[in-house]
């Protein structure tokens, strides 16, 4: 199987690699091993045993080897292992790298998050871009891009099987809900929810609990990188916009996985949110790699304008409509002519399933294939 390079930027100084589980951070990181490099994984029973029960036996380890990098798997799992590292990196000259599949631990335990002194980076699925002629539109919009899945012999099989274990790993066995079942009923539920603004009180009403025991699922669903939520753009704003954020799925396999599916659902009502949150995932991966000064929203208007995704600081500001179609209508030109009236400074993209790049007055008409393979050229 071909070796994946991934668009992702190493840092010099110490940094913490955050994303869900099987996006392949301990497969990059144990690259970066050389013979200065100690390598510690506490996914191995002994490991976290031993670092649980004396955290200090990291100091012990580091004065005896000299290392110049240390690198820290799942790092999530021992939280008190951070004061150890905070106190390393202060006397010593050596590069920590810190994995780990979700911040909730950290920061319900209080651990010492390093002040500053590391990094933030994401880990996101694979890429158009990094899989080059692998990637497969119709492949992804199925299954998603996870790489444990995309690089399984049978995808959807793998896409199941990987649901289940964050039940049981992640939110079972860390205790993070008390009642699986509602929990596994939310699941189902929220998925209606990608790519739409969230209604809480709604969400609530359907899993039949409270509106706070249902916010709180939103947060651990975010809190383990599984989900993310977008804010309205509103700056300058020269009309009312909504209020609420939209929310997304961090992958289009798991929203495909989650997304029950019957004799009177309608596939457009599956598809269309699936390839507006394979892009999102897209440009979210691409932002982080290259654009780092910026952030992602969305704009709606009161009277139902709608812009899904816009990109915005530093020099960029572009706004990106995806329509699941291969002939584009008027109307779906309405949204990002709106926007394009209020920021005259935004570049406006529409993405369509055609194959012919077009302009339309001054939006232009990009097919989503091309968009996802080199995303840079129209960002």
């Amino acid at each position: 199987m071909i070796e994946i390079i991934r668009d992702i930027n190493v840092p010099e100084t110490s940094f913490f690699l955050f994303g869900p589980r099987g996006t392949g951070k301990s497969t990059f990181v144990k690259k970066l091993i050389d013979r200065n490099s100690l390598y510690i994984d506490f996914l191995d029973p002994e490991t976290f045993r031993t670092y649980s029960a004396f955290p200090e036996t990291l100091l012990k380890t580091v004065n005896a080897s000299y290392p110049s990098r240390v690198i820290i798997d799942e790092v999530q799992k021992v939280p008190q292992i951070l004061d150890v590292v905070h106190k390393i990196i202060e006397e010593k000259k050596i590069q920590f790298i810190l994995t780990g599949s979700g911040a909730r631990k950290l920061k319900k335990t209080g651990a010492d998050l390093l002040g500053g002194r590391a990094l933030y980076c994401r880990m996101h699925p694979f890429t158009a871009h990094e899989l080059g002629n692998a990637f497969s539109l119709d492949k992804a919009l199925q299954t998603g891009l996870i790489p444990v899945v995309e690089r399984s012999l049978n995808p959807a099989k793998t896409l199941s099987a990987y649901v289940d274990i964050y039940l049981r790993e992640e939110i079972m066995a860390e205790g993070l809900v008390r009642n699986l079942g509602t929990f596994a009923r939310f699941l189902e539920i929220i998925s209606y929810s990608h790519g739409t603004i969230l209604n809480i009180s709604n969400l609530a009403r359907e899993c039949q609990t409270g509106r706070g025991i249902v916010s709180g699922y939103i947060d651990i669903l975010e809190d383990l990188l599984l989900a993310y939520r977008l804010p309205v753009f509103s700056k300058r704003a020269k009309r009312k916009t909504a209020s609420h954020p939209k929310f997304y799925l961090f992958d289009n396999g798991l929203y495909r996985r989650l997304r029950q599916r019957g004799p009177l659902d309608i596939e457009s009502e599956i598809s269309g949110p699936a390839l507006e949150g394979l892009t999102g995932q897209h440009i979210r991966a691409y932002s982080d790699f290259a654009l780092p000064e910026t952030r992602l929203f969305y704009w709606r208007s009161l009277a139902g304008n709608e812009v899904d995704f816009v990109l915005y600081g530093g020099k960029t500001f572009t706004a990106v409509e995806v329509k699941n179609a291969k002939v584009i209508r008027p109307t779906d030109y309405n949204g990002l002519a709106s926007f394009g009236d209020d920021y005259p400074e935004s570049s406006l993209v529409l993405l369509y399933r055609g194959s012919v790049i077009m302009k339309h007055k001054n939006i232009l008409v990009v097919p989503v294939e091309m968009f996802l393979k080199s995303p840079g050229e129209y960002l």
